[in-house]
């Protein structure tokens, strides 16, 4: 029998129906049947993926082989147990409800015998709302850097591996993990790899998010998922010494792993598991969180990071209660700086340095957007002259000198951040402000309230309301929406020339002022009164 060039292994574990669009995707690759060994390893499965399996085997007796053994809590020691039976020149791994792209096997390994790739990773797409970060497959490369890349984003076992480097470096999958046991195996090999490529001109891997959201993933409580993180971290650390590389790495583990631990189903746990929860983390943090980590980690992440690491779990759950109840705390502006205002901040019981509450170069414009609501909107006129009077709230505390209210010509870009508002580019200024404004922090102490009354000048245009502010450096303008509060309806304006204006709203529920001559309203109006009538004459004809 010759040496086939990918051996797919796949560990299983009660994964029907899933497991046979998963085998079919196998017996179906481009790169054919000759060229490919399958190890499935059925691990103590009850749902009848086992007869399922067997059924692939016989079917395809050449190509698959399948093992059962007794179930072992995790898929790292059926899979450390497939390897010791592949024979290919490179092996792969995909998740036993997941499925492949029909010439994914073929291009992979082309791609690998093309290069001297030791490490192959084919795009990867979510499907039934599952997450796959997306950035490392804006483009093919021959050759990234795991430090220098978005890679360390994208830490699953579901690549193409070099054998010869999985022998050499005798990589297997750590059994004592339930979550996360790929990691460890795919950094050293990244870590030891003499080339690592992507293939992102086709989907090679689709994952699949069940229905039950049964996944391994979605199953494992907090403290299994710490002592995973912290395993994961301390093997990395044996293989890259600390500086920027492991930084690189360490970015993902503390935004992703870490951050997952502190979010809203934080407050569903008893009170000592929280505790525990912000122990275990504390340690990771005077381990590991770097200043260079700290000062590149948004926000709201640096904030929870700090609490937790000074034990300051009653404050660490307001910060989570409060959140999900009202939004992100204001902003304080003060001398130029800007600072969440979470819980604990300038609290001398916790000691927790301002620089943790502080906007360090981050963009803010979602949340700013969210902070910004319209309160009331409303037509002023005298004689010939008219206005509109907006009184509107805004997430600022503190120095809001900067802040104003203006209509802008044209829509916001595409590239807007989302939900809307966008951080315009290095030295851009905001608008002069033209007609009247006031900016008042409201009675709560979480909001500035900014009146504004802005004369409406003719001519035939449409123009956005936005604010506009500066965040520590950063001016963002903020589109206001209406959130369904009833607009002015459209009127007439005396002058030379009369005008019909209006504010209404735009399909994302942005404020939108129109003024048109009102000669030009009737005309437009009468030619297609008359096309309506001209139709109705045919029908009635006819």
């Amino acid at each position: 029998m010759t040496t086939p060039d990918v051996t797919v292994v796949v560990a299983v574990y009660n994964t029907m129906p899933y497991l046979t669009e998963c085998l079919n995707s196998l017996a179906g690759q481009s790169i054919g049947r000759d060229r490919l060994q399958v190890v499935a390893v059925n691990d103590g499965s009850t749902d009848g993926s086992g007869p399922e399996l067997d059924r692939f085997a016989a079917k395809y007796p050449g190509t698959f082989t399948v093992l059962h053994q007794a179930n072992s809590g995790g898929p790292a020691a059926p899979s450390n147990r497939a390897l010791e039976l592949a024979t290919g020149r490179y092996v792969y791994f995909i998740g036993s409800d997941d499925y492949l792209g029909e010439e994914a096997l073929e291009r992979m390994v082309a791609c690998a015998d093309q290069h001297g790739s030791d490490v192959v990773v084919g795009k990867m797409v979510g499907t039934n709302g599952r997450y796959v970060h997306q950035k490392l497959y804006a483009q093919s490369d021959p050759d990234i850097s795991l430090y220098e890349s978005s890679l360390p984003f994208t830490l699953a076992n579901t690549k193409l591996f070099r054998r010869e480097l999985v022998e050499k470096h005798k990589l297997r999958f750590p059994e004592d993990m339930p979550v996360g046991s790929d990691q460890p195996f795919t950094i050293e090999a990244c870590v030891r790899a003499r080339k690592i490529s992507v293939l992102a001109d086709y989907t090679c891997y689709y994952a699949v998010k069940r229905g039950d959201s049964s996944n391994i993933t979605y199953r494992a409580d907090h403290l299994a998922r710490l002592d995973c993180v912290a395993k994961i971290m301390a093997h990395t650390a044996g293989l890259i010494e600390a500086g920027p590389k492991r930084d690189a790495v360490f970015k993902r583990h503390f935004e992703w792993e870490v951050s997952k631990l502190l979010q809203k189903d934080f407050l569903s746990l008893d009170p000592d598991t929280r505790r525990q929860v912000c122990k275990g983390i504390a340690k990771l943090l005077d381990a590991y969180f770097t200043d260079s980590l700290r000062d590149n980690t948004g926000v709201t992440r640096r904030v929870r990071f700090g609490l937790a690491q000074r034990g300051a779990v009653d404050e660490l759950s307001r910060a989570l209660t409060d959140e999900a109840e009202y939004g992100a705390p204001p902003f304080l502006l003060e001398a130029g700086r800007a600072f969440a205002a979470y819980p604990g901040f300038r609290d001398s019981t916790i000691g927790l340095a301002d620089r943790y509450y502080e906007v360090l170069g981050e963009g803010v414009a979602g949340r700013l957007a969210k902070g910004t609501k319209l309160e009331s909107a409303e037509w002023e006129q005298e004689g010939t002259k008219l206005s509109l009077a907006l009184v509107l709230r805004l997430g600022v505390i503190g120095d809001t000198s900067s802040a104003v209210v203006a209509l802008a010509q044209g829509a916001m870009p595409q590239s807007a951040d989302k939900p809307g508002a966008r951080r315009l580019p290095a030295g851009t200024r905001p608008p002069d402000a033209v007609g009247e404004f006031s900016a008042q922090e409201t009675e709560d102490g979480r909001r500035t309230r900014l009146t504004a009354r802005i004369p409406i000048d003719p001519g035939n245009a449409k123009r956005g309301v936005r604010v506009y502010i500066d965040v520590a450096g950063s001016v963002y303008e903020i589109p206001v929406r209406t959130d369904g509060l009833p607009m002015p309806l459209a009127r007439r304006w005396g002058g030379v020339v009369p005008h019909r204006v209006a504010a209404n709203v735009n399909p994302k529920g942005r404020l939108v002022i129109t003024t048109a001559p009102l000669w030009e309203t009737k005309s437009g109006a009468f030619r297609r009164m008359r096309r309506k009538l001209s139709r109705l004459k045919r029908k009635v004809v006819r």
